[in-house]
Parts: C-alpha cells; sequence; structure tokens
C-alpha cells in the first residue's frame, strides 16, 4: 500500500504543495490502522491521496481522489436507518455504513469543494456528503457533484439510491 501511495503522492503533486513523502510516510507507518483503512479504500476504487494538512488538528487529510465516486461504492443509500426503511427493493447498503466498514468518514461539504479546487472531480457521478442532523432528521440527506464547471449541492431523500451515486471516504492522520 505504501509503494501505491507514495507513486500517487509522485504523479499528483498539485494535491499536497510543499508537503514532501517522507512526512506522509512517517505517519503511515507509525498508524497501521490508517494504512489498513486506505487499503480498504484502494480496493474499492477510491485512489486515496493527501490533499493536505487538517488546520484544526495538524492531522494529512487522506481522501478519495478517483475522478469518479468509487465504482465499489455506488447504488447506496445514505445510512443505515435510511436502509432499514427501505421495505420496497432496498439497496446492498448505505454509504454512512460502508465508510464505517473502511474505517473512515463521509467527506463533509467544505472538504468535498477543497477537493473540487485540486481537480474535477464527479462529472459523471455524485457523491454523498456528512448531511447536518436538522436535514437528517426530516429524511433527507446531502450530495454533491460538479457540471457545467461548478460543484453543486443537492437534497434526496436519505433512503434513494442511484447507480452512479456513491460516497467519498477520508480519514485523518
Amino acid at each position: 500500500m505504501l509503494n501505491t501511495l507514495k507513486t500517487r503522492f509522485a504523479a499528483h503533486p498539485e494535491r499536497h504543495a510543499g508537503l514532501e513523502w517522507e512526512t506522509v510516510e512517517a505517519r503511515l507507518i507509525a498508524n497501521e490502522s490508517a494504512l489498513e483503512t486506505l487499503r480498504r479504500m484502494e480496493e474499492t476504487g477510491g485512489e486515496p491521496d493527501t490533499i493536505g494538512f487538517d488546520e484544526k488538528t495538524g492531522k494529512l487529510i487522506f481522501c478519495d481522489c478517483a475522478k469518479e465516486t468509487p465504482a465499489g461504492r455506488r447504488s447506496l443509500c445514505y445510512d443505515e436507518k435510511a436502509l432499514h426503511a427501505r421495505t420496497k427493493n432496498p439497496p446492498a447498503g448505505s454509504a454512512a455504513g460502508m465508510a464505517e466498514h473502511l474505517g473512515a468518514s463521509l467527506m463533509g461539504e467544505a472538504l468535498y469543494r477543497k477537493l473540487q479546487t485540486l481537480g474535477e472531480f464527479d462529472l459523471k457521478t455524485s457523491s454523498w456528503i456528512l448531511t447536518p442532523d436538522a436535514i437528517r432528521a426530516q429524511g433527507g440527506a446531502l450530495f454533491c457533484e460538479r457540471r457545467y464547471g461548478a460543484v453543486f449541492t443537492f437534497h434526496n431523500g436519505a433512503d434513494s439510491y442511484y447507480s452512479v451515486r456513491g460516497f467519498r471516504a477520508c480519514i485523518l492522520v
């Protein structure tokens, strides 16, 4: 996994300006559980990479940098509550449940928008994002996508699912 991450890091310097691989590698070697999470993200098509530091914690941000929402994480409703509420034609799982299984989190809107400043992602797909409790309590959930050169945030019923909607995972290391 370290070799895959090193190769991706070198191939995309625009995602982590001023960051040296040695710094990233040292943090990853010291955190085996993060490496396992990144391996799971990779196996489901996420192509994880670091996009810099989290300002609040000083930790490295790793997130899915696949051009489209990861193929191994599509056709999912938003969370387990929505999954269990859907009695007719339920999806195979939920974005929040799968993120937890990976050992990661769903991206928030701010992080999704930050990623979009580093490239163009989700031109044909969309990604569930962390949804505020007030919206989720009413049965809704948020997702984002990029169209027409702009990033859009939309809402949908949390129990909905589409073949082109999945999620992008992230972890702090």
